[in-house]
């Protein structure tokens, strides 16, 4: 069974992660298969990439089992559907989690379920995502809510990520694909070049903080990732039982 499934239907690219029985998460192959997914050249015909999970969960975040190995490989894929030419929707029916949860808002527009939750909850394991993944969040979010998404790590209600404005739509769970459907059916039926001239002007724009100094950061960062915490986080979840933190 592929770890992920890609299908071309008309004018969309329908890439769907597919390892249910681990929640969707993220290992070295499905974030390298992903990757591919987002980088395909469009066909004339299309013009939306459409990104859901298979399941109950959209995406767990990274598979945990393999260690932190797929870690380095999620900032390219992210990247890779960030700049993609054609406008990306990310339809979210359930927990959208650490890497899934940036999975989600990587895409251009999230339509949620009311069912669905969204977090980082990678502080409660002990580990810091890199620059430019907090960069994203702080930019999709604002620094009031990053810092109550990053710093708590508790998973919020979709309800609440739309009160927030990270999510575009909000619907019940029997009218996700529906409320889904309107707004692919609208950028399918959009100015192919205009959207694409939209969508990479929007991003220019937002590239100017890659160029702020983080060095310093990247320090703290590779401390936490590499710390004894992070093996004692990683345990303790593993075990379902508190982790016993020691800031070392």
């Amino acid at each position: 069974m592929p770890k992920v499934i890609v299908e071309r239907q008309g004018p969309v690219r329908a890439v769907t992660v597919n390892r249910p029985e681990k929640r969707n998460a993220l290992d070295v192959e499905t974030i390298s298969l992903l990757r591919e997914a987002f980088e395909l050249k469009p066909s004339a015909e299309e013009r939306v990439i459409v990104v859901r999970g298979n399941g109950p969960a959209f995406c767990a975040g990274l598979d945990l089992s393999g260690g932190l190995q797929a870690e380095s490989g999620i900032q390219p894929m992210l990247r890779a559907l960030e700049l993609s030419p054609l406008p990306a929707v990310g339809i979210v029916h359930g927990d959208a989690i650490a890497g899934g949860n940036e999975l989600a808002l990587h895409c251009d527009i999230v339509v949620a379920s009311t069912a669905a939750r969204f977090g980082m909850s990678v502080v409660q394991i002990g580990i810091a995502p890199n620059w430019f993944l907090i960069k994203k969040l702080v930019e999709v979010a604002g620094p009031v809510a990053a810092k109550e998404i990053l710093l708590l790590g508790d998973p919020l209600p979709a309800k609440r990520m739309f009160e927030l404005g990270l999510i575009a739509r909000l619907a019940e769970p029997a009218d996700l694909e529906s409320a889904a459907k309107a707004v692919i059916d609208r950028l399918a039926a959009n100015a192919p070049l205009a959207l694409r001239a939209l969508k990479a002007t929007i991003v220019r724009q937002l590239e100017a903080t890659d160029l702020v100094m983080h060095d310093d950061i990247d320090a703290l960062i590779d401390a936490a990732r590499n710390s004894e915490d992070v093996k004692e986080g990683i345990s303790a979840r593993f075990a379902k039982r508190p982790a016993n933190f020691r800031g070392a």
